[in-house]
């Protein structure tokens, strides 16, 4: 005996849009396809910024430092026993060999790792203090102290180091002149104390920049937070310490890492001040090495290779900072409890 099929339901065993009228699949449709465009505008919008910026990466950073890598392999040689017409030769690792095996470029380094080793605790340490300070109740005329701080950041750092330069000259300088009346004999400029004038010229330019970013950042701090901090009996110093800091951790690795790069670049102070210091020679730092050998020597090749050391040093330090910022955040890192860190 056979029977008939029964009727499928309608919308059983099809599609999603069999069971919907024909008014509903085409808004569906619309819908898809405004998504679509929706997700195409974005990738070509990111695909144009993406581009925007290799192409500065290109022209301002991997362009330079291929010529300069290029570079440092050739030199100048005079055949003929030197009278003959120099000529560009090919020398291969013997402008680095120079570089690295030359006492004064060797003291340049020394002398800018003792100078990061006092500018950067100072920098990080002074800005986070007045951005803590700004940030809290007890600071007045805030508006006024930021821009206060901000302005000598606005300063040319060449200007800055003239300003220097004028405040520690003798003769010159209202400082000295109200320290000798005073009885105090001081050489802003000796052996032993050009060092942290520089350091005081960098640290007036500069602060401002870090204070804004560390009160920035201090601004996006939950009020939430510290006010249950408050109430747990927590007394302002120990919120600031012990509360906000930790917060604000982020913006400590970028202060970090941004006066690591500038302290690796010193320059403008130091070469205006040889002007008035015989104790900051011509290669004082190795940015000042680099410039003598191009431009006073006409050494370009070893010029080049100085400024691919510098680099190599630079990537170094900056990459063993990064790595350290990161050891906090990795699961099982140190100060994550439960995890595998310390409790």
């Amino acid at each position: 005996m056979s029977t008939a099929p029964s009727p499928v339901p309608a919308g059983v065993g099809r599609g999603p849009d069999a069971a919907a009228g024909p008014a509903e699949q085409g808004a569906r449709r619309s819908r898809a396809h405004t998504r679509r465009s929706a997700r195409r505008g974005a990738g070509a919008a990111c695909a144009a910024l993406m581009t925007s910026f290799f192409l500065l990466l290109v022209l301002v950073f991997l362009l330079p430092v291929g010529v300069a890598v290029w570079l440092s392999f050739f030199g100048d040689d005079q055949p003929g026993l030197g009278f003959g017409p120099e000529r560009t030769v090919f020398t291969g690792l013997r402008s680095y060999r120079a570089v690295l095996t030359d006492p004064t470029f060797l003291r340049g380094l020394g002398t800018t790792a003792l100078y990061c080793l006092v500018h950067l605790p100072l920098m990080v340490v002074l800005s986070l203090a007045l951005a803590l300070l700004l940030d809290s109740g007890a600071a007045r005329l805030r508006r006024t102290a930021q821009l206060a701080l901000f302005l000598p950041h606005a300063v040319p750092g060449i200007i800055a180091a003239v300003i220097g330069l004028y405040l520690y000259t003798p003769g010159l300088s209202p400082v000295i002149g109200l320290l000798d009346s005073a009885g105090v004999r001081v050489d802003l400029l000796g052996v032993d104390t050009v060092l942290p004038s520089v350091v005081n010229i960098a640290l007036w330019s500069n602060l401002g920049y870090n204070v804004v970013i560390f009160y920035a950042a201090l601004q996006a701090v939950p009020r939430e937070v510290t006010e249950a901090a408050l109430v747990d009996g927590a007394g302002p110093v120990r919120t600031a310490l012990l509360v906000k800091v930790p917060l604000v951790r982020g913006s400590a690795v970028m202060v970090v890492l941004f006066t690591l790069i500038w302290s690796l670049q010193l320059f403008t102070e130091p070469m205006l001040l040889s002007q008035a210091s015989p104790v900051v020679g011509a290669r004082w730092t190795p940015n000042m090495y680099i410039y003598d050998a191009a431009f006073t020597r006409n050494n370009y090749g070893l010029a080049a290779a100085a400024s691919v050391v510098l680099l190599a040093v630079t990537v170094a330090l900056s990459y063993a900072v990064g790595r350290w910022s990161t050891r906090g955040a990795r699961p099982g890192g140190p100060g994550r409890p439960g995890e595998g860190g310390p409790r």
